[in-house]
């Protein structure tokens, strides 16, 4: 975690767990090296919602550690990568993201993009064709769908339903 951690991170290293695991590619086939970096407090519960989409096929382009993209969170994203911890601020401020503390996952974000109330994206070269959310399309997040489910049955909140700007690709344990 050369990249995503570094001192003055609201959590310790101690603090955060490796979860490796298997996904199914968008290819249709299982890739066994999955990896996400979590609080140690979240891993098991986060292990489980991926234990869960795994065994229903749920895709996933592709599960790496940030530091893969030296910790730079718009390249992971233009990469169309499943992520948890990377030591930054949130979007648009300077306080910690839910992402500082392993307290939040973005999910296929070129499929499920960040989308401003003025319906500005900021990954165009991925994203620009998901912001019609009616779109059901394989890697699309929906109301209700059984993502958006199994992140609600561990009590986390999707930022697909926020007022105004939305996070289509965000889970986190606070709802923000």
């Amino acid at each position: 975690m050369k990249s995503s951690w570094h001192p003055g991170c609201p959590v310790p290293i101690s603090g955060l767990r490796l979860i490796k695991m298997p996904y199914w590619g968008f290819d249709g086939v299982a890739h066994p090296n999955g990896q996400m970096v979590v609080n140690k407090d979240a891993a098991t519960e986060i292990a489980g919602v991926f234990k869960k989409l795994y065994a229903q096929k749920y895709p996933i382009r592709r599960m790496e550690l940030v530091d893969v993209y030296k910790g730079d969170d718009f390249d992971s994203i233009e990469a169309d990568n499943t992520s948890a911890f990377n030591c930054r601020a949130a979007t648009g401020s300077t306080n910690w993201s839910q992402h500082a503390y392993g307290y939040a996952v973005d999910l296929n974000p070129c499929e499920n993009p960040y989308i401003e109330v003025s319906g500005k994206i900021y990954h165009k070269k991925c994203a620009k064709y998901y912001t019609n959310r009616s779109a059901r399309d394989r890697g699309v997040i929906t109301k209700n769908d059984k993502v958006v489910k199994a992140f609600a049955a561990i009590g986390w909140g999707w930022g697909g339903n926020w007022d105004g700007t939305r996070d289509t690709q965000h889970f986190s344990r606070s709802g923000r």
